[in-house]
């Protein structure tokens, strides 16, 4: 799934309690601590890579690879989350975007291009997934999107 459809799906699914920001961030922050940091790395040591669709695999280094499994586990997700709900349920809440981040990950990316290891470290299993980008896929997401922000804003004006 994009970023930004993430992103958009933890702000209108647990955003509504006050903290729409940091929904939206918990949302988009498994692909920002693996893709997100690779960006800024090569904006400060200006070496942008070019855009317009996927970076080839082997253009991107070992930690990439890394970051992108341990942010996209269940395992992280949780651990994380629970330590914050012993001293903030009203954030831990938000965080959820996190992992609705990874449920939306696993069946949606294939073996080839970043499969995602729901239970890292504790193993490698993944499911090879239909790829985000085929319209069967794309087109019910930003539907559902829609459907989601319209729901929110006719509840809230109840």
């Amino acid at each position: 799934m994009d970023t930004l459809s993430h992103a958009l799906w933890g702000r209108g699914l647990f955003g509504h309690r006050g903290m729409p920001w940091l929904a939206l961030f918990f949302g988009a922050m498994p692909d920002l601590a693996s893709f997100g940091a690779f960006i800024i790395i090569n904006i400060f040591s200006g070496s942008m890579p070019q855009f317009g669709g996927p970076p080839p695999l082997e253009s991107l280094p070992d930690w990439l690879f890394l970051c992108y499994d341990i942010s996209h586990s269940y395992v992280t997700a949780f651990i994380v989350i629970g330590i914050v709900y012993r001293f903030r349920k009203d954030v831990a809440f938000s965080m959820l975007g996190w992992p609705f981040h990874i449920l939306l990950d696993f069946p949606f990316h294939s073996k080839e291009y970043f499969p995602t290891k729901l239970f890292y470290p504790i193993t490698d299993f993944y499911i090879d997934g239909i790829p985000w980008s085929n319209p069967f896929i794309w087109f019910p997401n930003l539907a559902g999107i829609i459907i989601l922000f319209i729901w929110r804003y006719k509840s809230n004006k109840d």
